[in-house]
């Protein structure tokens, strides 16, 4: 599974990484936060060092469905019912102020996008009231939205909330540009080194899984922070979500417009022009990671969706991106507890990163340079309100009852084992399959992809949860806080900082 933003990418050259060096700011990881913040720092004539794990855009960027847009679903309207108008306020303002810096950055360097009209719609009569609570919501908070019957859809809704005059980019492009114009101001961009500490300050020691380097601030844009010190891991709910790109039959075009449904499963739609094609692309059908039943179900299901309502389409590209909603809703960034005010962070963007990725980048270096700015400032003083609370209360139980599921199937299966005196050996997992079994007290995870078996251990390295086979990105997925393997064991998002280790022969 290859977004049609990572296909055909230009090959990332690393820089060398130096043991040993030293800093202004070293930022940990390539994606759209990582590279702002890189890049504001890099302006004001820091010497910036940026640790990818793999290469920019290897996450949760490079498989967006890239809407740089005001109009978020209906999550104004939830914030609206947890939070202060002023509060509500700020994050707006937050959002204004990323959208606008990103599109006046792409404006300067030529990078092309494309302005499109926003849109949540409702498929459903009962969805209508979602909408006018929206419209409320964000009215208030000085957004030109607009009541409509008729989406431009083909297929017909209930109505529909439209901000005028958004836009969408294509996300790789922007992270090039972006990397380009930090190496430019002197900065560095390294890529297969993994942050995996943080200890000391002033200046600080950066642990990476290639050796040390020293500097006086350090920023975690890692999707989830990978330090364990702020708990946010019990704070924030993984999600996966899934996307696909569409070629359309010679009599259909895709609509003129960005889309997203208030019902669930959320139904999201834009266009992307290329190779002389209109192609459309949908998104959609998410679910808390490492908890689905199967995947590749969730991706069919959204694929069924979009052939249903555009027959004869054919998919060129499916692809699924990770996204980490708080508890309380609000995005988390700034400076992180118990990192003596040198380390900084960024996350819980609810799927509405392109602005809120940029929006935490002007906040984090603000912090570090000196800055000033209100909307941050009304944001950090937030309080969670008693809905939040009991998020993050269901959140966790769900986390330990998980973790205890996951750990009394092993235990059951060992305990079947051994009453058998000469139970078989677990057979070879066919293609694109993976289990977990029971060998003795140990978990282990085995699977077959591309003609090789592998085994590992099944307790992912971060809290210890039981993992998942992911059926459709054939990855052992960790359902209690979200860190994602390869089917060989590789480390591909936290907040785990190490690859599994083998299980050895069976």
């Amino acid at each position: 599974m290859t977004s049609i933003w990572l296909d055909r990418r230009e090959p990332f050259t690393t820089d060398p990484f130096e043991p040993g060096g030293t800093y202004d700011t070293v930022v940990a990881g390539a994606g759209l936060t990582g590279l702002v913040t890189a890049l504001l720092l890099a302006r004001s004539g820091q010497n910036v060092l940026v640790l990818e794990a793999r290469y920019p855009g290897a996450v949760t960027t490079g498989n967006t469905t890239a809407k740089v847009s005001l109009l978020q679903g209906t999550f104004l309207s939830q914030l609206a019912r947890q939070y202060s108008q002023s509060q509500v306020q700020a994050y707006v303002d937050a959002n204004r102020e990323g959208q606008a810096w990103l599109l006046r950055y792409l404006d300067e360097h030529g990078v092309p996008y494309q302005r499109r009209d926003a849109y949540t719609y409702a498929a459903s009569a009962q969805g209508t009231e979602k909408l006018r609570e929206e419209v409320s919501a964000g009215t208030t908070a000085g957004l030109d939205l607009e009541y409509v019957r008729d989406a431009g859809l083909p297929f017909p809704v209930h109505g529909a909330v439209r901000l005028a005059d958004q836009a969408q980019i294509h996300p790789v492009r922007v992270l090039e540009t972006l990397v380009s114009d930090i190496r430019g101001r002197g900065g560095s961009l390294v890529g297969g080194v993994r942050l995996q500490d943080v200890t000391g300050s002033g200046p600080a020691t950066v642990h990476t899984d290639h050796g040390t380097v020293t500097a006086n601030e350090v920023v975690l844009a890692t999707g989830i922070p990978v330090l364990d010190r702020g708990l946010y891991f019990a704070k924030l709910k993984p999600s996966r979500s899934y996307a696909a790109a569409l070629q359309l039959q010679e009599d259909q075009a895709p609509p003129r417009g960005m889309y997203i449904s208030v019902e669930q499963p959320t139904h999201s739609l834009r266009d992307y022009e290329a190779d002389g094609r209109r192609l459309l692309l949908v998104g959609g059908h998410g679910h808390h990671v490492g908890r689905a039943r199967s995947e590749k179900h969730h991706l069919g299901s959204l694929l069924d969706w979009a052939v249903q309502h555009y027959p004869g389409a054919v998919a060129t590209h499916t692809w699924s991106a990770q996204d980490y909603i708080p508890t309380n809703l609000m995005p988390f960034f700034g400076r992180f507890p118990r990192g003596r005010g040198h380390i900084h962070f960024g996350t819980g963007y609810s799927k509405w990163g392109m602005t809120n990725a940029v929006a935490a980048a002007v906040g984090i270096s603000a912090d570090i340079l000196g800055g000033n700015v209100p909307w941050a400032d009304t944001i950090h003083r937030r309080v969670t309100s008693p809905s939040g609370a009991l998020s993050a209360v269901a959140l966790n139980a769900g986390v330990a009852a998980k973790l205890a599921s996951g750990w009394g199937q092993v235990a059951a299966e060992g305990l079947r084992k051994d009453k058998k005196e000469h139970a078989p050996a677990p057979a070879v997992p066919a293609e694109g399959e993976g289990k977990v079994y029971s060998e003795g007290p140990k978990p282990v995870a085995v699977s077959t992809v591309d003609g090789t078996t592998c085994r590992l251990s099944a307790v992912c390295t971060h809290l210890g949860g039981i993992l998942h086979w992911n059926d459709s990105e054939l990855t052992w997925d960790c359902p209690l806080h979200g860190s994602r393997f390869s089917s060989d064991g590789k480390l591909l998002e936290g907040p785990a900082t190490k690859d599994l280790p083998s299980a050895g022969k069976g």
